[in-house]
């Protein structure tokens, strides 16, 4: 079975993954998005060596492994994006590894391998995106303290609702002799700090006002914008090619972009534990 997920047309593929997705994260760190065509040029490149494979070989599974990986991820991406988990760069990326993930014949060890990839760039995606966050505020420090006060003012009643419940946890566990109640209880306790910090770190770090000439497709938009008595909409696809025009030409005010965190290094970080998962535990699979 580890010969299987590391065989020599696996490894090709695992470099190509590893490649792109590096591509990628430099993307990200610059300039805050991913160009398309480098996204979708690695679903053409994957199919591509999977189909040449195939002809080789005279096995067309490889070849249609990775058109169902391809679709499957396509739906997953789709997923991610619309419920807001990733933007749209970061959804693609993550639909043309779908090309590359499947690495065994077996679909039930495929669905293993999808299942722990997403498990495994969320958790280590998750604790990037945490540092990163907690730098922002060393940086921004009194800028994030003042905004920290006026989120809890404003969600104080969440908090000791939350509050509330978290006792009620603890009781119960305590009564019940349940490690597991009182470890749900820290968990819930911890949802209203860690959205508090978030929407903290949001306010106070991540809002920055660029001139028209600066604002490029795909950004996120403070607040609306009102330019020359038409309004375009803050939403979560981000400034569209019309509307850029529109700012540009006839906008002279500077317009307030929220920024977000780069998440494309926990694709390579999850990739990179997956890969390395698969050398050391390759009979899991």
């Amino acid at each position: 079975m580890i010969y299987n997920l590391l065989s020599n047309e696996n490894l090709f593929l695992i470099v190509l993954g590893f490649i792109w997705i590096l591509g990628a994260v430099l993307q990200d760190l610059r300039r805050r998005e991913v160009d398309n065509v480098w996204n979708f040029s690695l679903i053409f490149f994957a199919l591509a060596y999977r189909a040449s494979i195939s002809i080789y070989t005279n096995d067309y599974w490889f070849f249609i492994n990775g058109c169902l990986g391809f679709a499957i991820f396509l739906i997953l991406g789709n997923l991610f994006y619309y419920l807001r988990v990733f933007a749209g760069g970061d959804a693609k990326l993550m639909i043309a590894l779908g090309a590359i993930m499947p690495f065994s014949y077996n679909w039930i060890t495929n669905f293993k391998i999808f299942g722990l990839f997403i498990l495994l760039f969320l958790m280590t995606g998750s604790a990037y995106v945490l540092i990163w966050s907690i730098v922002l505020v060393f940086k921004n420090w009194k800028k994030f303290k003042k905004e920290y006060k006026k989120q809890f003012k404003i969600f104080r009643k969440l908090f000791f609702i939350v509050l509330l419940f978290f006792i009620f946890w603890i009781v119960l566990g305590i009564i019940l002799k349940s490690i597991f109640l009182g470890m749900i209880g820290f968990v819930v306790i911890l949802f209203p700090i860690m959205f508090i910090f978030a929407k903290s770190v949001e306010e106070s770090c991540m809002i920055r006002a660029l001139s028209p000439d600066k604002v490029t497709e795909g950004d996120w938009l403070y607040r609306d914008v009102l330019v020359k008595g038409k309004k375009i909409k803050a939403d979560w696809d981000g400034v569209s090619k019309r509307e850029l025009l529109l700012i540009r030409k006839r906008s002279n005010k500077k317009i307030l972009i929220k920024e977000g965190i780069p998440f494309t290094p926990g694709f390579l970080f999850g990739f990179f534990v997956l890969v390395y998962l698969f050398w050391k535990f390759g009979w899991w699979f």
